[in-house]
């Protein structure tokens, strides 16, 4: 991976932390209650944290945002998430979100290779609100 895509890596984890961290600083309960309701929901329950997450990631897919795209495929692969698997999750949000969907699968592809080849950063605080 080039600097630039460390950096960039970098970047999208060092800003989402910052900002996640500045919001939470404010009084809005709202805000607040909706960073916790949404840690709470991927917690394991009838439902283990390794499903939940591909669930998340699925839904990620299909509302087309790389940033939540890239969260899940960090938080499925610290759940132990496979490759395989992972390309199943892929396959499941392509076939619902259909082709519009495509430049969002490659960036996860790409944000997923990173991480296998140890040169990604992997988030660590859920809030990907």
């Amino acid at each position: 991976m080039s600097d630039g895509q460390e950096d960039r890596l970098a970047a999208f984890t060092s800003f989402r932390q910052r900002m996640n961290d500045r919001i939470l600083a404010e009084p809005n309960q709202v805000v607040r209650r909706f960073f916790a309701l949404d840690t709470q929901a991927y917690q394991a329950g009838a439902l283990d944290v390794k499903t939940k997450e591909l669930l998340g990631l699925v839904a990620s897919l299909v509302l087309r945002c790389d940033d939540c795209i890239s969260y899940h495929v960090a938080q499925c692969r610290q759940a132990g998430v496979s490759r395989d698997e992972m390309f199943e999750t892929f396959s499941v949000g392509l076939i619902v979100g259909g082709s519009i969907v495509i430049p969002h699968l490659r960036r996860a592809v790409d944000f997923l290779d990173q991480l296998e080849s140890g040169e990604g950063t992997t988030p660590s605080v859920h809030d990907h609100a």
